[in-house]
């Protein structure tokens, strides 16, 4: 049985911050409705390529179930909240002041409701001097502190590729649920649960704070591709493409021994400028060249083997095709093959939690209103009459 079966929830979100979570939770068995409006749908149906199916919206919104709902006429609103005694959840993301708009803010749908948990993913939060900021992934980047930590030393802030700020801030939202869930269990109560993708997306920068902030009384520098200091950064590897890299880190004296013995070089360990980290830091750029005169030899899947198997930390700079094709990710069936309308199969990147008593087969994302008569005939028991009547009123998509 799914983990998370029996377990609904009313998905009101669009692009990534909220469709992130509700995704993760369908993948765990959670039984996801999407609800969008009539016309398009969600943004992110369309972002970057026509038509209402783009690969950004598959990526984010598999295993759900949509229905197109036009919220901002009256009887939308009333079929919303007829369901709403159906769902456990209710999660949005719309930007500041929509759902108030649309008269479905927290204490509104409580009165229907009182056992909801009612989830609000925002820019910053729905307090605080930035509450009616709008913000994307990378303005929460920004604003966290990510894009001054990236980039090379002495150049400008960098945006980092992860989206870690909507995507980093769902995951957090699907925790955050999911322990809401377990208290209702044991007290009967529903809550409002609240993220700022701003407060979120520090999180994940506690380590470099950690290591390089003094308790917030300086900023942490940027460091380039070789953080951490000689032998530990990012090497030029055979081939001469723009990814043909390969990243390795000594953390222990014996990772530094390893390395040495891999490529063959064991007089680096008694070479009396790389003795000691200190001294290995401080000849860092000699260091690196003579790492380099090894790796340069050697493409980067045949380094990475070679110093894997050496017990070096160690990784080819997989590109974004690589990972789909990666031989490790496809024994271990994390690619997957879905149906696309225009494409046929397409392949689609896995969940990394794989739990031995919950299997959930994943499922292409929804066309916009597909499950309109399949969830309000379970839902709310309307009719072939019913069904007709709000398709040709138009409150339906």
């Amino acid at each position: 049985m799914p983990a998370l079966d029996g377990i609904r929830i009313l998905d009101m979100t669009q692009y990534e911050a909220g469709p992130s979570c509700t995704q993760a939770l369908a993948w765990l068995g959670a039984d996801v409705v999407k609800i969008e409006p009539p016309e398009a749908g969600d943004p992110g149906r369309s972002l970057a390529v026509g038509g209402v199916y783009s690969p950004y919206f598959c990526n984010w919104n598999a295993n759900k179930r949509s229905v197109a709902l036009d919220l901002s006429r009256a009887e939308g609103r009333d079929l919303l909240l007829r369901m709403l005694p159906k769902y456990d959840v209710f999660i949005e993301n719309y930007g500041p002041g929509v759902v108030e708009r649309l008269d479905v803010e927290y204490e509104t749908l409580r009165e229907v409701h009182p056992p909801l948990i009612y989830v609000q993913v925002k820019g910053f939060g729905i307090s605080g001097p930035y509450a009616g900021y709008k913000a994307y992934d990378m303005v929460a980047q920004a604003a966290s502190g990510a894009f001054s930590t990236t980039g090379e030393v002495g150049g400008i802030p960098m945006l980092p590729g992860p989206t870690m700020g909507d995507s980093g801030t769902g995951v957090q939202a699907g925790m955050a649920i999911l322990a809401a869930y377990i208290q209702r269990l044991r007290t009967g109560k529903g809550q409002h649960i609240e993220l700022s993708m701003q407060e979120a997306m520090t999180y994940y920068l506690r380590t470099r704070i950690a290591l390089a902030g003094n308790w917030g009384e300086q900023a942490v520098p940027r460091l380039g591709n070789m953080m951490g200091g000689a032998p530990t950064g990012l090497y030029r590897c055979a081939g001469g493409g723009p990814n043909d890299y390969a990243y390795l880190i000594t953390v222990t004296r014996p990772h530094w021994d390893a390395l040495c013995l891999a490529i063959d070089r064991l007089d680096l360990v008694v070479d009396p400028r790389f003795e000691s980290g200190e001294l290995r830091m401080a000849n860092g750029a000699a260091l690196v060249e003579e790492i380099s005169a090894w790796t340069r030899e050697h493409d980067k899947f045949e380094v990475m083997r070679l110093l894997g198997e050496a017990g070096v930390p160690c990784s080819a700079i997989l590109d974004t095709k690589d990972v789909y094709h990666d031989p490790h990710l496809e024994q271990r069936e994390f690619v997957k093959t879905v149906e696309h309308p225009e494409r046929g199969e397409v392949p689609l990147l896995g969940f990394a939690p794989r739990m031995s008593e919950s299997q959930v087969d994943l499922k292409r994302a929804p066309y916009l209103g597909e499950h309109n008569d399949e969830v309000l005939r379970a839902d709310l028991g309307l009719g072939d009459d019913d069904l007709r009547a709000l398709r040709e009123s138009e409150v339906l998509g």
